[in-house]
């Protein structure tokens, strides 16, 4: 019989973002003193768990959420790039609430094609990478657990990939709260089941920035 593997895709938790920056990629944005409490928490749900690897982005916001389960796991943190955030043209723009930037005159230039899309890296492209990541990880880690931290965009592209879904999308209507967990179950290399569940959800403050 094929063993069973359980790869967990983890968002970070909440990041210290006053501004409000769509920040993407940049470096230097940190969990929040509730993003840290995010983190812990996911700890001590999964922390019991048959997990064997905790892998991460390299970006702050996904090492630090990693660090709390690793560090009651007795392991050590694997960066892996493949695990970034989504390229966007638009970092660094004040995002503002729901979908201002799209109505801001100066970016309807990057908006003429939303089906790649044409502001960011190909959602085909985020596909690939996560799919790679995850069966590196699910032969890494057979017959057990193992933990990947990304970010939101990532980990919904790759959800709606492996349900047959359409790639294009309303950010509005993810279902990848901050500090969630989208879990796959592979018997074998053959993915069985995905799941959902967000074990610090009632800290979760609500809509955050997208890029996030």
């Amino acid at each position: 019989m094929a063993e069973m593997t359980v790869v967990h895709l983890l968002r970070h938790g909440e990041v210290h973002n006053p501004r409000g920056i769509l920040y993407g990629r940049l470096p230097g944005y940190h969990l929040s003193e509730t993003g840290r409490l995010m983190a812990e928490t996911v700890a001590k749900a999964v922390g019991g768990r048959d997990i064997v690897a905790v892998y991460s982005s390299p970006l702050e916001r996904a090492m630090e959420t990693a660090a709390p389960l690793a560090d009651r796991l007795g392991l050590e943190i694997t960066q892996d790039v493949r695990l970034i955030e989504a390229g966007n043209l638009l970092e660094g723009r004040t995002a503002g609430p729901g979908l201002a930037l799209l109505r801001n005159p100066r970016n309807y230039r990057y908006f003429w094609n939303p089906l790649r899309p044409s502001w960011g890296e190909s959602y085909p492209a985020i596909v690939r990478r996560m799919r790679s990541v995850i069966d590196d990880a699910r032969a890494a880690a057979r017959g057990h657990e193992t933990v990947l931290v990304s970010h939101q965009l990532p980990i919904w592209a790759i959800r709606m990939a492996a349900e047959r879904r359409r790639l294009w999308h309303d950010p509005r209507r993810r279902q990848c709260a901050l500090a969630s967990l989208t879990t796959f179950t592979f018997d074998g290399g053959r993915l069985v089941s995905v799941g959902y569940s967000e074990p610090a959800g009632s800290l979760d403050p609500g809509p955050s920035v997208p890029g996030a």
